[in-house]
């Protein structure tokens, strides 16, 4: 039976809602572009933080270890030289240099171990030895009596009297008691350093090492006991501590130390700024984690927050341009649609026209024409895929402009605009056809050299790129020189994959900044 043709109401009613289903169909496609931009800029940050992460509690553990050694070296000494040789050491803690080479021990110290039937004798020994008026306190008898007998070095803030009993005090006690029945470092919880006094003074915390008499049994817990004379120790301040680590603040990121697995103020020991990296204010982007580590036997917990300017400089996104220009061409495209329908004649040049802008503005830079983040990072998927076939190698460039800002400032962003134009275009004139230029915002460029042999030389192709910029810029008649940053890593000697070769150019491009900026550093593999 002969089918039954469409009625001319129902194709028109057909051909009325084929502007909608494109319309919906492009939204669908920009909202997934959106999407896909906002994933992988997400998956460099968590990259960045972990990174951070691990190299903080890293530093910290390092640190801890290097302390715990220094120590080990006043616990030494004894083995050579008498328990209460104050002299000997005196000059041992000189020669370690404490504020060159120990940033943050406030005092090295020794602390005597005296049950209660060795009072008296350890009260004249004190005395004998020079300590003029030396008692213990606080005063009162007990068992047993775990006094300073001495703090090094000999400045003036160490200069307290000693003789204070430190058993008392039930934190310093518990680390005492650790160290004595393990034999090992320990450290103490939070406390406040007896040479800062009372009052406003910064948290701290004090690491112990037991000292044992010489020729005793110290197997089991017992013998460590009955041949323990003493202890030596290193007190700390928390923040002098942690700003040893790094020198500074970490570059967007929020840290907070608490001593013990509580994360109350109480337990607060550091924190690098004044919000609190766990309740305060954060952006949409920030990420959070939470550390634990025992070190020397007491447990910490960080806490490590992103803040802006983390996002800032890892999270350079083009989600934003990629959502408006989506939808400004959905609704072109849509619209060209419904001309198509009523006879426009040039409907499909028109279609074609602006399918391949809205491809070319979801990947390339508006104002340089380059190719944007999303567009470089197919790229470089696309070069990875094939060194990993053939065995190959190929570069990845970042390259930062020096002081482009005062330029901005000074004449204007519109020629501003214009020298990033003429930049970008001299770096494509010092490229291959097979190479990739894109432009990752503001300033900054990127630039993948693609199929190298392993005879080119990967500093002289840098180093054109640098020189390429070198040359006057003539804008609105202001003749403008600019200088560049260049930071370069190679497949696979800097990384393995997207996220190592970006990381491996990214800080040697802020090592060239360090190095005093228009210069040229190379990845950790090559650089070594």
């Amino acid at each position: 039976m002969p089918s039954t043709p469409a009625s001319p109401d129902n194709t028109r009613s057909l051909l009325g809602q084929l502007p909608w289903l494109i319309l919906a169909l492009m939204l669908g496609v920009t909202w997934f572009a959106w999407d896909h931009e906002r994933q992988i800029t997400r998956a460099a940050m968590r990259s960045q933080f972990d990174f951070a992460l691990r190299e903080t509690v890293s530093r910290i553990e390092q640190h801890v270890q290097g302390y715990e050694q220094m120590l080990r070296g006043v616990q030494s000494l004894y083995a050579t030289t008498h328990w209460r040789n104050r002299q000997a050491m005196r000059d041992y803690v000189e020669t370690l240099q404490l504020d060159a080479n120990f940033a943050g021990v406030q005092t090295i110290g020794a602390v005597d171990w005296v049950p209660a039937p060795q009072k008296a004798a350890h009260l004249a020994a004190m005395r004998a030895a020079g300590v003029a008026g030396y008692a213990i306190a606080p005063a009162g008898e007990r068992e047993a009596y775990a006094p300073v007998v001495q703090r090094e070095p000999s400045v003036v803030r160490n200069r307290a009297a000693l003789g204070n009993d430190i058993w008392t005090d039930p934190v310093r006690r518990a680390a005492l008691e650790q160290a004595r029945d393990s034999g090992m470092a320990a450290i103490s919880g939070k406390v406040v350093l007896k040479i800062d006094g009372p009052g406003s003074a910064p948290p701290g915390f004090i690491m112990f090492l037991p000292i044992y008499a010489p020729g005793q049994a110290r197997d089991s817990v017992q013998q460590r006991r009955a041949s323990l004379i003493g202890w030596v120790y290193a007190a700390f301040h928390v923040d002098d501590f942690m700003a040893s680590l790094y020198g500074s603040q970490l570059p967007g990121l929020s840290v907070a130390l608490y001593d013990g697995t509580d994360t109350q103020e109480a337990s607060r020991m550091y924190r690098s700024d004044a919000a609190d990296p766990v309740t305060g204010a954060a952006s949409r982007d920030a990420i959070s984690a939470q550390e634990y580590m025992v070190v020397a036997g007491r447990n910490w917990t960080l806490l490590l927050h992103s803040q802006d300017a983390f996002a800032q400089r890892y999270g350079r996104s083009m989600d934003q341009e990629i959502a408006v220009a989506g939808s400004i061409l959905s609704v072109m495209l849509a619209m060209l649609a419904w001309q198509m329908i009523h006879g426009r004649a040039h409907a499909l040049q028109m279609a074609a026209g602006m399918t391949e802008e809205l491809r070319t503005m979801a990947q390339h830079d508006p104002l340089t024409g380059l190719p944007n983040r999303a567009l470089f990072s197919d790229r470089l998927g696309q070069e990875l895929a094939r060194a990993k076939r053939q065995g190959g190698h190929f570069a990845m460039v970042f390259i930062d402009l020096d002081h482009f800002k005062p330029i901005n400032d000074t004449y204007g962003h519109a020629v501003g605009d214009q020298v990033l134009k003429q930049v970008a275009r001299q770096l494509q004139l010092s490229v291959r056809a097979a190479d990739t230029v894109g432009r990752i915002g503001g300033d900054e460029f990127v630039v993948l050299l693609a199929q190298l042999s392993a005879s080119e030389s990967i500093f002289a192709l840098a180093e054109k790129l640098r020189l390429a910029l070198k040359r006057p810029f003539l804008v609105d008649g202001h003749e403008l020189l600019v200088s560049c940053c260049v930071g370069v890593a190679v497949y696979p000697r800097d990384g393995l994959d997207a996220v190592a070769l970006t990381k491996s150019a990214d800080d040697a491009m802020y090592r060239a900044k360090e190095a005093g900026r228009d210069c040229v550093r190379l990845g950790e593999s090559l650089a070594a």
